[in-house]
């Protein structure tokens, strides 16, 4: 039996004194299991004994009453003797497995919240806006420049949209589909305003000096959290990338503290199951890593995250635990199981993620909506958050042959219309029913 204790926390020997009593409460509890099983053993062979005496106290009157040989006799009380201890063996092993059964649930139960305690961190979930509030309108005419000189140039080399909303006059809103490219703008902008120079030549000075001083910080976010999920020598690139965690954000969630708490969770989770921690902790570390990639449109983050591991070369179970963390694909190792426990844990906990009650109403109707557009469909449902949808067809207008393509349609509509994290499973439903009543006479 394999034992593990904690560190010693203390220098006056406090804990290791807890930790000595700790151990002789769980000898003595070893102890007193030993004691019953040898009552146990002890009455077994009682019995045994007695079985003995019965067996050659019937063997000796069957010798008086009838012509069978001793030989004979004794052959055919053993095999009676067999069939008993046979069932009584059954019996016990029964017994054994529902024991079994009963303390693997509960010591499952164990593992899961010891290892969600791992993960337990000093943060709530954090909510980003790529607003800017000006000092006053005489301000925002500055901004905008003589023809709108400033802010085209401003837009052209922070490669995000510049939004002014009547209702609110004394805030401008930053547009792009790159969180970084939004923090840069929003950085310059305010940097431009406490500059007071607003112009052109002075726009691209700002905006270069602030995307080198975006990329440390977001090598430096890169590097700390490596460090911090306990994954060394990581080819640059990677870092780089893993640094854009600090401005991505995910329903409310940001990704650097999302990766640190599913590292922590999925790390505890391998060292209690005896799996891979090096591959755990690497797949956790770059399960997301598709949503800072850039580069393609084309596929979901696990796609991308799946493609770049390829690309640097990782090992074949880190590439499975990224591709299968959203169960896209079978689980092919428990590593890859541990990786999508840990994400469900650290983004399905209370608190972690938020989204408008009214987008999460919307996205799942215009996901049932999509379906229902196609000829044929009698009904669809949204379930999962949106990452299922369940399609019921009509048999007589929609044949079995047709339901590949059905499906295949209504994923590259959804896929094109809806913004929905992860991919969507598109299920189909086709079911003929026939009925006929009996007639009475």
């Amino acid at each position: 039996m394999q034992r593990t204790f904690g560190p010693i926390k203390s220098s006056d020997g406090s804990d290791f004194i807890k930790q000595e009593a700790e151990l002789a409460k769980r000898e003595g509890i070893l102890e007193e299991r030993e004691r019953q099983i040898a009552e146990k053993q002890k009455l077994i062979d009682e019995k045994l004994e007695q079985l003995e005496k019965i067996r050659k106290e019937l063997v000796s009157k069957l010798e008086k009453v009838s012509s069978v040989s001793k030989d004979e006799a004794q052959k055919i009380l053993l095999e009676n003797l067999d069939q008993e201890l046979a069932s009584e063996i059954s019996k016990k092993i029964k017994e054994a497995e529902e024991e079994i059964k009963l303390r693997s649930d509960e010591k499952a139960k164990e593992v899961l919240a010891d290892a969600m305690l791992h993960g337990v961190t000093d943060y709530i979930s954090e909510f980003t806006t790529s607003k800017v509030k000006l000092p006053d309108e005489e301000m925002k005419g500055r901004i905008i420049g003589k023809e709108g000189r400033n802010v085209r140039t401003f837009e052209q080399v922070t490669g995000v949209d510049v939004v002014m909303d009547d209702e609110i006059p004394d805030t401008l809103i930053l547009s792009s589909f790159d969180p970084v490219r939004r923090e840069i703008a929003r950085v310059s902008l305010e940097r431009l305003m406490e500059d007071g120079r607003i112009q052109p030549q002075r726009i691209e000075e700002i905006v270069e000096k602030t995307k080198e001083d975006v990329n440390k910080l977001m090598r430096q976010a890169g590097e700390k959290l490596c460090a911090d999920c306990g994954v060394y020598n990581l080819q640059v690139e990677l870092v780089d990338l893993v640094g854009r965690f600090k401005f991505r954000y995910s329903y409310g969630q940001n990704l650097i503290q999302h990766t640190q708490e599913e590292t922590q969770i999925g790390i505890a989770l391998a060292k209690m199951i005896g799996a891979d921690v090096n591959v755990v902790r690497l797949g956790c570390l770059l399960h997301d890593i598709g949503k800072v990639v850039i580069e393609g449109d084309e596929g979901t983050h696990v796609d991308k995250g799946v493609q770049l591991a390829k690309k640097f070369g990782l090992p074949e179970k880190v590439v499975s635990c990224i591709a299968e963390h959203h169960e896209d694909k079978p689980f092919s190792s428990v590593e890859s199981t541990i990786v999508y426990i840990a994400d469900a844990i650290s983004g399905a906990r209370p608190g972690a993620r938020h989204e408008n009650v009214e987008d999460y109403i919307k996205r799942m109707d215009d996901i049932e909506q999509i379906a229902l557009s196609f000829e044929g469909v009698e009904k669809a449902f949204a379930i999962q958050a949106g990452r299922e949808v369940r399609v019921i067809v009509t048999p007589e207008r929609i044949s079995d042959d047709e339901l590949p393509k059905l499906v295949h349609d209504i994923a590259e509509r959804i896929s094109k219309e809806v913004m929905v994290p992860g991919a969507v499973k598109i299920t189909a439903i086709r079911e003929t029913r026939y009925a006929e009543s009996t007639m009475t006479l």
